[in-house]
């Protein structure tokens, strides 16, 4: 009776909700394959699992890339994604990555995300350097909607995301972040005007709406 009482009291206090999910490495290519050109080289995907019902990332423990005879640890951030290298000869050698959540895999389904590379993230931006990032997203949404442009959003601007979600700040008279967001539109950096921020910004995405 109390080996029984014990075992159903862990049961309840510790529930067996872990989970590893393996996911061929080619539906990663298929994304990442997308930006092997000059012309988005600056823009990287970010990998994560959503909670369905919910708007937050599934507990990510671990990733790696697995193959037959080697295994590649995948960095995975404070937010729960990761990056996925392009190689082509891990899509031949059928690789899988392998992704250890807290959560059941059947509730959590694959988030991708384009965003700026790490090394593009810093406080002070010529317009240069924010033409370069608005041009990049440009180019891979005109690639992607080469066929089929009808369904394709256009990039209409920059959104910086800071890593601190309550930041409120007052840059100029037209451009402030509210909530850790910053959003410049085309036509403001089309004027020709640098920028200088708070702090690093977490990310960089684009502002894309269809026209």
């Amino acid at each position: 009776m109390k080996a029984g009482l014990f075992c159903l009291l862990t049961c309840l206090s510790f529930p067996a909700l872990a989970e590893t999910l393996q996911v061929e490495y080619s539906r990663f290519y298929s994304h990442i394959r997308k930006l092997n050109s000059d012309d988005t080289n600056a823009l990287q995907f970010a990998f994560g699992f959503l909670r369905v019902g919910e708007r937050r990332l599934c507990n990510i423990t671990d990733a790696k890339i697995v193959t037959p005879k080697q295994v590649m640890p995948l960095v995975v951030t404070a937010e729960n994604r990761f990056t996925v290298q392009s190689e082509k000869a891990l899509k031949l050698a059928d690789a899988v990555v392998e992704i250890s959540l807290k959560e059941p895999a059947n509730v959590c389904d694959m988030s991708v995300q384009l965003e700026t590379k790490p090394e593009y993230l810093k406080q002070r931006y010529t317009h240069a350097d924010l033409d370069m990032l608005l041009d990049q997203y440009t180019a891979f949404f005109n690639e992607m909607g080469s066929f089929l442009s009808f369904m394709m959003p256009s990039v209409q601007g920059l959104t910086i995301q800071f890593a601190d979600s309550t930041l409120d700040h007052v840059l100029t008279d037209e451009l402030y972040i509210q909530n850790g967001m910053l959003q410049l539109n085309k036509e403001w950096i089309e004027k020709g005007q640098g920028l200088t921020l708070p702090h690093t910004p977490l990310r960089i995405t684009a502002i894309a709406s269809k026209s």
